[in-house]
């Protein structure tokens, strides 16, 4: 049975999904859309300031079918956003297939140290000093978000930026435990450099998932 479950993995017919659920992105380009999360474990991108560290043990999260898991999301949202964790640690085109297959606008929130897997319509890129997107990432990103913790995450997110495609949109968006202190900053730094724009966790002041 351990096999069995091992080749699913990798395959990715299977997967360690954390959690699931329908509610509103908070978050960059598509701030206020309604949308349904599947939140897939596993990370070692290993972020000091992650929200979510439950998420880096992919062991500790039940095995989930991904058929299952599209139709379940597909029955609430036509508009699906993979994260994690690191999604990209796993292989998404089964997953992907079948959600395209029920009809749905598929949207990723990736670091993108992990090569891109599966059918993505909408690629969030928000990359992580510790481990930096691989180039391919990069050129079909949709949008570069960048989290904002201190002073020198203005240069990390200069060189990012300079390192996408033309088209990506470019937020900058402030740590949420530190986000008294950096968001007047980051709103006189997008004032004196409008090519980028303000994100922030909306979800989270307005109380939601």
């Amino acid at each position: 049975m351990e096999d069995s479950i091992t080749m699913d993995l990798e395959s990715g017919l299977s997967l360690p999904i954390m959690e699931h659920f329908y509610t509103i992105q908070g978050e960059g380009r598509y701030t206020g859309t309604a949308a349904y999360f599947i939140r897939i474990g596993g990370c070692d991108v290993g972020c000091h300031w992650c929200d979510v560290k439950e998420s880096w043990n992919p062991s500790i999260h039940p095995v989930s079918s991904v058929d299952k898991i599209a139709e379940t999301a597909a029955s609430q949202s036509k508009t699906i956003i993979l994260t994690g964790g690191e999604p990209l640690m796993w292989n998404l085109e089964p997953l992907t297939s079948r959600l395209k297959n029920l009809g749905c606008r598929i949207h990723i929130e990736t670091s993108g140290a992990y090569p891109l897997s599966g059918h993505i319509d909408w690629i969030c890129l928000s990359p992580k000093k510790t481990a930096l997107p691989l180039e391919s990432v990069y050129a079909k990103a949709n949008e570069l978000k960048v989290i904002v913790y201190n002073n020198h995450d203005f240069i990390f997110a200069e060189e990012q930026a300079s390192k996408v495609n033309d088209n990506a949109i470019l937020y900058l968006q402030p740590e949420w435990s530190n986000r008294n202190k950096v968001t007047p900053k980051i709103i006189d730094y997008v004032m004196k450099n409008p090519k980028w724009h303000v994100s922030l966790q909306t979800h989270k002041y307005l109380n939601i998932p």
